[in-house]
């Protein structure tokens, strides 16, 4: 049984994620925690964005996990760094999010938290899936745990947010673009309160619309709003809250590797860049690893997946990692990506700098780089059709190493994701196409 993508379990709510199904997860989960931490008490807490299904999955979950003697603390709508951080800070067995990040309302999901924060590993995952295999008769029997509703932990994420950072952000015009996710009430709060005047917009969600035309996947908005209220600065947060990016005082986008760029350079001027290292991933523009160079700081790549980049950190002692899709790990403050505190961060680099942000994000010069997406019947074996190996064989001869072609399969739903990037526009573009073509032809669901 396949359960787990890049980024936990997700799928459409009533055809791949049932009651079912998150009944029995529920049991497993709390099978997996009790075998970690014999002696108990086992406590999970359990945090969700705003989508309608939300409701439906947290009670399902509550009565696996409470079935097997594990007592649940829900805390209602919640980000997900949110999450990680209360799971370790408040002492939790282990945290459990109710999200689909920045898919569409249809979607839903399950990300799993250790007990320490962070996300689990591979071989936990693993784990999981071949649990959810047995047949549930060999689970103990234990006494029922007990379910509480305890929405005031989440102010205690607010108060460590406002803390991070000691500068006041009087005088800085915000538009927030929030998704209407799970940061709708809690980023106005964060900002207001640290000085900023903020404008936020998609903040009243309704169950279904959820990353609908907003947030980090639909910039268009936010950037007439930044042009049409003279802001300095637009911040848009993804369902979940997990990713953030950012739009500049002229309408442009300021992605997540230049926004681990002006960071890196932040902490590198404070001594505060463990080891001269920035972590990012495979699909981290070459402009990125060029201009910290620039800086004799160095990129480690990993797969694509802010845990991945979060592992990589704790392995090397970075405190700066994180993705272009805008999840930036400050491994000092949190466990996983965390939008709140990435713009927070963002923010007070603005303010000490006095410059505009469209001047400090011009320090990277991007490379240009294609991505498409081509929908297929299945991801499963795709690397090994010929056809398209030797597609993206032939395209790696014709960049002849002046650029880098990533292929590689969504983990979150049935895509498989083409990029290249380059010096030459044109070039780069028909090889992305090609590429695409060839994976269509084989084993696409439909013309591209």
């Amino acid at each position: 049984m396949k359960l787990f993508g890049t980024d936990g379990i997700r799928g459409t709510v009533g055809k791949d994620l049932t009651t079912k199904l998150i009944v029995k997860l529920g049991r497993v989960f709390a099978l997996i925690v009790q075998e970690k931490f014999h002696n108990g008490p086992w406590k999970v807490v359990v945090a969700r964005d705003t989508r309608l299904s939300c409701d439906e999955l947290e009670k399902a979950l509550s009565s696996g996990l409470t079935s097997q003697g594990v007592d649940v603390s829900l805390v209602g709508v919640l980000p997900t760094p949110g999450l990680a951080f209360l799971t370790r800070a408040a002492g939790f067995t282990a945290g459990v999010m109710i999200s689909a990040s920045h898919n569409s309302a249809e979607f839903n999901g399950i990300k799993f938290v250790s007990s320490n924060g962070f996300k689990l590993t591979d071989e936990e995952e693993d784990k999981i899936e071949k649990t959810m295999e047995y047949d549930q008769a060999r689970f103990p029997s234990r006494p029922r745990g007990l379910i509480e509703q305890d929405t005031t932990l989440s102010t205690r994420y607010v108060k460590y947010l406002k803390q991070i950072e000691n500068v006041s952000l009087s005088g800085i015009r915000i538009v927030l673009d929030l998704a209407n996710g799970a940061t709708y009430s809690i980023a106005p709060e964060l900002f207001s309160a640290l000085g900023a005047n903020t404008i936020p917009i998609s903040n009243k969600p309704d169950g279904v619309n959820i990353n609908l035309n907003c947030g980090s996947t639909h910039l268009d908005n936010l950037q007439k709003s930044v042009l049409a209220e003279k802001a300095d600065v637009g911040l848009a947060f993804d369902g979940d809250g997990d990713r953030v990016l950012a739009v500049d005082e002229k309408g442009e986008i300021v992605d997540g590797d230049q926004i681990l760029l002006i960071e890196a350079l932040e902490l590198a001027a404070t001594g505060r860049l463990r080891n001269n290292t920035v972590v990012g991933t495979i699909l981290s523009n070459y402009g990125l690893e060029i201009a910290l160079q620039k800086h004799d700081i160095s990129l480690k790549r990993t797969a694509v997946g802010d845990r991945y980049v979060a592992e990589e950190m704790s392995v090397s002692g970075a405190s700066l990692g994180g993705e272009q899709s805008g999840h930036v790990i400050f491994l000092d403050y949190n466990t996983t990506g965390d939008g709140l505190i990435t713009g927070l961060k963002l923010l007070a680099t603005l303010k000490r700098s006095g410059l505009a942000l469209s001047a400090l994000a011009a320090q990277m010069e991007r490379y240009p780089q294609v991505q498409l997406n081509v929908s297929v019947r299945s991801t499963k074996d795709w690397d090994r059709n010929q056809t398209i190996e030797s597609a993206i064989s032939t395209a790696n001869n014709q960049i002849q190493g002046k650029g880098r072609i990533v292929v590689r399969a969504s983990g979150t739903e049935p895509v498989i994701r083409v990029m290249v990037e380059g010096e030459n526009r044109f070039l780069i573009n028909q090889l992305a196409r090609d590429i695409a073509n060839v994976i269509q032809t084989e084993i696409g669901a439909s013309r591209l």
